[in-house]
Order: structure tokens, then C-alpha cells, then sequence
């Protein structure tokens, strides 16, 4: 009974898109097929994604099976975190002031802005002429 899923949730972060679902087992991260050490290359990213777990102090009671993309890897690290930490607050909602108290129940809402018509870039104008 090892793929019923006790939570979901979605994460988002920048362009990154991460659909999250937790199951009983052992504290093993599949990202895309993946685990969490080939997938995310840096150990930094790799730890980003275990902090819910960490904070909660869960680590090692759930299975995490994760699908993520779009964006680059920090924000896809970021995405996977936040949909972990909704996930665990599907699933028990006493975790939730924990997660809220460390960030990770928050979107970071940051994007890139656009580019404007009549200049190189967001706010980057072209070089101004006199004569």
C-alpha cells in the first residue's frame, strides 16, 4: 500500500512548477524520476529541498515523489520545498505554524519583469544622445 498518497501539493517558484506527493516509507526523494543527489548536483539544492522535513522533525517517515519543471535549478530547489511543505499540511495540519514560522507556506513572489517596448530591457534604456 506503499502508493497512497497521504498528501499533495503544488509548489511554485519563479517559472518553476512542482507537483508534490508524499507516501509512507523511508525519507526517499525522487525528483523526476531521479533521486534528490543525482537530480540536484549541488548539495545545496539538495538540502533546500529536505528543510520541511527537517523543521517538522519527519525526517525519514515519508517517501516524497516529486514532478518539477520549468525554470532553472534553484528555483526548481525552491519549488519543490514549498510544494513539500504544503504536502505535510495536507496531510497534518498541526505542522502548519511550524513551516508558516521558518517561510516555506509563503510563494516567494518574485518574477522577472518584463521587457519594455523602447528600451534594451525591464528598465535598461538605450544610450541617449545629445547630438
Amino acid at each position: 500500500m506503499a502508493n497512497i498518497n497521504l498528501g499533495q501539493g503544488v509548489g511554485r517558484r519563479k517559472t518553476a512548477v512542482a507537483r508534490v506527493y508524499l507516501r509512507e516509507g523511508n525519507g526517499e526523494i525522487i525528483i523526476n524520476g531521479k533521486k534528490v543527489d543525482e537530480y540536484f548536483v549541488d548539495a545545496i539544492n539538495a538540502a533546500v529541498v529536505a528543510q520541511p522535513f527537517a523543521v517538522t522533525e519527519t525526517v525519514g517517515k515519508y517517501n516524497v515523489l516529486i514532478n518539477v519543471q520549468g525554470g532553472g535549478i534553484n528555483g526548481q530547489a525552491e519549488a519543490c520545498r514549498h510544494g513539500i511543505s504544503r504536502a505535510l499540511v495536507d496531510m497534518d495540519e498541526t505542522l502548519k505554524p511550524a513551516l508558516h514560522h521558518a517561510g516555506f507556506m509563503t510563494r516567494d513572489p518574485r518574477m522577472v519583469e518584463r521587457k519594455k517596448y523602447g528600451q534594451r530591457g525591464a528598465r535598461r534604456r538605450f544610450q541617449f544622445s545629445k547630438r
